[in-house]
């Protein structure tokens, strides 16, 4: 029997050893701006969890506590992904259930994603499989664009 473990991955290579699994959900990423951008990240809060079989890291998850007027405080999970050829094995599941675990301990009363529109399976696995309610739409403005 395998022996599934999840901790914060707090070393440079733990993180190392997530990039190629971020990777595969932020394809955008190399990893110079991987570590550029995560240790802003982490200054603003952001903490990265992995989940491993054995001693093979299968799965990450990217999230931050904050508080607003809608939600009060809550974990708001960035990312969430395991290695492709892992998928559908129960570890998103086990992951994200520690991510609400982590996130009752930080005080606070909700854990929120968003997950692109496109993404079906990925809304069933979440309503139907770990009770989360689809509540708002959400929108960006690209202020890096001409919007002439």
């Amino acid at each position: 029997m395998s022996k599934i473990t999840i901790q914060q991955l707090s070393t440079d290579a733990e993180r190392r050893e997530a990039f190629p699994i971020l990777n595969e959900l932020r394809t955008h990423l190399d990893e110079a701006l991987f570590e550029e951008q995560y240790e802003q990240m982490y200054e603003e809060g952001y903490r990265l969890f992995g989940l491993y079989e054995d001693d093979e890291m299968v799965a990450v998850a990217g999230a931050k506590t904050a508080t607003n007027f809608y939600l009060g405080k809550h974990a708001y999970v960035y990312d969430l992904v395991t290695t492709e050829s892992r998928r559908s094995e129960g570890f998103g599941e086990q992951l994200l259930s520690f991510v609400h675990d982590w996130a009752a301990t930080e005080g606070c009363v909700a854990v929120e994603l968003e997950s692109g529109h496109w993404r079906d399976d990925a809304h069933r696995f979440y309503t139907d499989a770990l009770g989360y309610e689809k509540y708002c739409y959400s929108f960006k403005y690209d202020l890096t664009s001409d919007h002439e």
